[in-house]
């Protein structure tokens, strides 16, 4: 096709239905795909048209939807459908103030995988055809639950009817109305006025404006789409789910055409608000989402979600939860860590398996290699934090913080209980509770001496096999104590 002709003078998103059959209080065009609303990606697409002026129906859940079309859409004027009589009835409201002249497009809010190029080729070959009213069709594998395109034998469309209304023979036809439409602005006000709710649903139908528009010498078309797959609309969870599959498909496909690569795109979920350089890989059942970066050269997964996470060139984060953090170049993460949000992971640092870092600075080269928690810290570089080290930061009331140095070494087990400070270069004893500071270059011990009870064994587990193995080594039950 064609350049577009223009952008449409005025759009109309209907997004007043009850979406009764998502079975679920959350209004249909607010549920997620790919990181954005329903709603988000329609009126996303549509707002690449740059309308004069763009125009939201809202009925059910209106209370949650409008402030979220103010946000997403600010420009965007609501119309409140009160009482959902039909389409016909959305778009007279809609029009009911309206002075702009020209043309109209229409489409539904539940529509998500409608692309912009795709109504820009719709609004060419309105304009070019010079049409009153034409409507975008498509032709579907399973025609069932939508409006049919009637035709006659010149194949031009004589009307639309709805399924619930159509006899068998109608419904044998797989062309189907997308409820996409374009107007002019004038010739739709006239037609949508005489509009009658004489059909099952007792609603106005605006595919009855097309019958009209033609009987009244106006031209009108049907316009065929490529795609099938963009005009699927969502009436329920399966539906939901399978317009968020092909989202998925069309996502990884976009990525994978720039460089980026996915091993299994099937198993591989990104959102649409991700960002994702070359030669990055994605590796099996991944989750990328919300405002994530990933720098080139990176590995990611298998089996890792990362919400809103900058991860820098060459960082690799495997078998991993990441929330609200940021992991520097080269860094590794995993398996099996936890960022949590306020995470800094610098550059070459490490955070190991069964890791958990929250509200934490790791400085550059340092490493927390396993099974240790930290919170609410500061830590320099190139030190080390010794397995099964507690970040002791919460006494019950309050959260309190830990500063630790440039190469610092923290034994093994070692309890750091904050507020508490470790200086540069400094060391603590495996198995220490550290309640003070540990001035630079200091050895930081807190735990009792040792004792050996001699005989003990012999004495209170006779009988047991670690007493045979303990007499045969020579042990006796001398009740004599050593260190």
């Amino acid at each position: 096709m064609s350049k577009s002709l223009g952008a449409p003078e005025v759009a109309i998103v209907l997004a007043a239905g009850e979406g009764t059959r998502m079975k679920s209080q959350t209004p249909k065009v607010l549920h997620f795909i790919s990181g954005k609303t329903i709603l988000d990606h329609v009126l996303t697409q549509v707002n690449k048209l740059n309308p004069g002026e763009l125009r939201v129906v809202v009925g059910a859940g209106r209370e949650a939807v409008e402030p979220h079309v103010k946000q997403i859409a600010p420009s965007a004027v609501p119309i409140f459908q009160a009482e959902r009589n039909g389409t016909g009835h959305a778009v007279q409201l809609a029009l009911a103030d309206l002075s702009a002249s020209g043309t109209v497009l229409i489409c539904a809010g539940d529509t998500p995988l409608l692309r912009s190029e795709t109504l820009s080729e719709f609004i060419t070959a309105h304009k070019e055809a010079k049409n009153i009213a034409s409507v975008l069709t498509a032709e579907l594998p399973d025609p069932t639950g939508y409006g049919r395109i009637v035709r006659d034998e010149k194949g031009e469309i004589v009307a639309i009817v709805e399924e619930r209304e159509a006899p068998e023979e109608i419904k044998l036809i797989d062309e189907i109305n997308t409820g996409v439409y374009l107007f002019d602005i004038a010739s739709l006000r006239s037609s949508v006025a005489k509009l009658k709710a004489d059909n099952s649903q007792g609603e106005l139908y605006l595919t009855d404006v097309i019958a009209d528009i033609k009987a009244a010498g106006g031209k009108a078309a049907a316009i065929l789409s490529n795609d099938y797959s963009e005009t699927l609309g969502i009436n329920d969870r399966s539906q939901l789910a399978e317009c968020a599959a092909i989202m998925r498909d069309r996502i990884n496909y976009e990525h994978m055409l720039n460089g980026v690569e996915i091993i299994d795109p099937t198993t591989t979920w990104i959102d649409s608000t991700v960002k994702i350089a070359a030669d990055a890989t994605i590796f099996p059942e991944s989750w990328l989402a919300g405002t994530t970066t990933v720098g080139a050269n990176s590995i990611i997964g298998p089996r890792t979600t990362l919400m809103n996470v900058n991860v820098a060139a060459g960082a690799s984060v495997i078998e991993s939860n990441c929330v609200d953090c940021e992991i520097g170049a080269g860094a590794k993460v995993g398996p099996y860590s936890y960022l949590r949000a306020g995470t800094l992971l610098g550059e070459g640092a490490k955070a190991g398996a069964y890791v958990e870092i929250k509200n934490s600075k790791i400085g550059e080269g340092t490493k927390v290699p396993h099974l240790s928690y930290v919170g609410d810290a500061e830590i320099g570089s190139g030190s080390n934090i010794g397995a099964a080290t507690v970040f002791v930061n919460y006494d019950g009331v309050e959260k309190h913080k830990t500063k630790i140095g440039n190469e610092v070494r923290i034994g093994s087990d070692t309890m750091l209980v904050a507020p508490v400070s470790i200086g540069d270069g400094a060391y603590t004893a495996a198995g220490s509770v550290i309640t003070d500071d540990v001035p630079a270059g200091a050895m930081g011990v807190a735990r009792s001496k040792q004792r050996n009870i001699l005989g003990w064994v012999l004495r209170k587990r006779s009988g047991t096999k670690s007493a045979q193995a303990a007499k045969a080594a020579g042990a006796n039950e001398s009740s004599e104590q050593g260190s």
